[in-house]
């Protein structure tokens, strides 16, 4: 089931990068924050709500590409107005069929 969560990423004014997650990502999969970051700005960015994971806090999953069109999987929250990258990895081939819809479609 996809749940397009009824958020604004426009409402947010940045990231929340620290010591601990600026590094985590690309040490378990290769993935710097920059690149995470660019995945934001370019198109198409589809993202779901994750309830799954949304105990504690409102957690969401998108998939988006990089500048040099790396195709992203990324989890994240929202914390006063900054987006908190949670994991970032390459995305699984169902992932990229389900990119590639949007991709079509946009």
């Amino acid at each position: 089931t996809i749940n397009m969560p009824s958020i604004n990423l426009k409402d947010c004014v940045g990231f929340d990068w620290d010591d601990s997650n600026r590094n985590k990502n690309q040490e378990k999969h290769s993935v710097t924050w920059r690149e995470c970051e660019q995945a934001f700005f370019n198109t198409p960015f589809v993202v779901f709500e994750d309830l799954k994971h949304s105990i504690s806090e409102k957690r969401f999953y998108s998939l988006g590409i990089t500048n040099a069109n790396r195709k992203l999987f990324i989890a994240f929250t929202i914390r006063k107005k900054l987006i908190r990258v949670i994991s970032a990895r390459d995305m699984h081939k169902k992932e990229r069929t389900i990119y590639e819809k949007f991709k079509e479609n946009s």
